[in-house]
């Protein structure tokens, strides 16, 4: 009879060839580490995407053999580095950025890390990446497309806008009011030409890395009281009361972009008068804190529903309520101010209860934020 030892270690060899098989079999490359950052397992995939043999790499130090870097070929910090982020949270980590292969060349990759843990200590991590290459070229056409036809496109419209408002003033000849009507509804139209445009060209900006950031003091109370007064009028136009309030006796003074920061503002009331019913409240707090500043923007209109909340920074994306009520929004908005957040080095998120309003808030550093490089 055969002895229960002898099956169970039978059965344990069987896993761990089973195991063996599953990683080796892997359409993307994968590397498998220690506790320590010592390289225990590659596989064929990621051997002929990096250039080097097994022998190269296994017993040896992740970080030192494999070598992330920025878009403008700077190694990137250990501390930076997607391995050590999944050992230090314990919790999966997704990143895009550039391997250097053994021959000097630089791979951009699609890196996911997961680390692997017993009674919550890591015993080491898997990394599993692909190469991007033809996304990375893909992204970069269609970017270059946009930006072409948005610049093309404001000339004509130019032209549209102006004649209309000639025409609508009475500088070529008196128009009755049912003309006036249109031309202003031409006008209008213009208008939300205008910002897709500019909405178009700055998130190709910001996805091609090449948005500049001039940072400069302003006091963040003071930029949101400006974006405010050139909002008002909508605000007025469905009786919604638009409020602005400094919380607290602390600085609201940050050093960052006075542009890219009114463009965050402005989106965010604009979205919250678009989705409040008329004579609404929209309210705007401002908070200094020791290290950054807090912006609140609060109305009580739509809401956003539950099963939407984790689609709402995402390109194009309009909840189900809102496309029944308002028709004419792009999904753009929100994904922008997110992407000009993260290149200003602030954060944002929100609170929102369906049919009784939301809340967006993001934060700014006081100090100027290191520019973050599309990767």
């Amino acid at each position: 009879m055969e002895k229960p030892h002898n099956n169970n270690r039978t059965r344990l060899e069987e896993e761990r060839a089973q195991a063996e098989a599953l990683f080796s079999s892997l359409g993307d490359g994968a590397i498998a580490t220690d506790q320590f950052g010592k390289i225990t397992r590659i596989n064929s995939v990621a051997l002929e995407l990096l250039g080097y043999s097994a022998s190269e790499l296994i017993g040896e130090w992740f970080p030192r053999r494999i070598i992330a870097l920025t878009e403008k070929g700077a190694p990137i910090n250990l501390i930076d580095r997607p391995i050590t982020q999944a050992f230090l949270t314990g919790k999966p980590v997704n990143e895009k950025t550039f391997y250097q292969t053994k021959d000097g060349h630089r791979l951009p990759v699609s890196i996911s890390v997961s680390p692997i843990l017993l009674a919550n200590k890591p015993l080491g991590a898997i990394e599993v990446f692909r190469d991007i290459t033809l996304e990375e070229e893909i992204d970069r056409m269609k970017s270059e497309f946009i930006s072409l036809a948005s610049h093309q496109l404001r000339t004509p419209l130019s032209a549209i806008k102006t004649y209309s408002h000639m025409l609508a003033d009475g500088y070529m000849g008196d128009v009755t009011a049912p003309q006036k009507k249109s031309l202003r509804t031409i006008i209008s139209a213009t208008n939300r030409m205008n910002e897709l445009i500019s909405t178009l060209l700055n998130i190709t900006r910001i996805e091609s890395g090449t948005i500049a950031i001039t940072p400069k003091i302003l006091q963040l109370d003071k930029a949101a009281e400006e974006v405010i007064k050139d909002l008002s009028l909508a605000a007025s136009e469905k009786s919604i009361r638009l409020t602005l309030k400094k919380i607290g006796q602390t600085s609201t003074r940050v050093k960052t972009d006075n542009l890219i920061v009114k463009e965050v503002i402005s989106n965010l009331i604009s979205n919250a008068i678009k989705y409040t019913s008329d004579e609404g409240t929209v309210r705007v707090e401002v908070r200094g804190r020791a290290r950054d500043v807090i912006v609140g923007v609060h109305d009580n209109g739509w809401g956003i529903p539950a099963s939407a909340h984790d689609q709402v920074f995402s390109k194009f994306f309009r909840a189900t309520n809102i496309v029944k009520r308002e028709t004419t929004g792009t999904g753009l908005g929100l994904y922008l101010v997110k992407g000009l957040l993260d290149r200003l080095g602030g954060t944002i998120w929100f609170e929102s209860v369906e049919g009784k309003g939301t809340t967006f808030y993001f934060t700014l550093p006081k100090a100027a934020a290191k520019v973050r490089l599309k990767v």
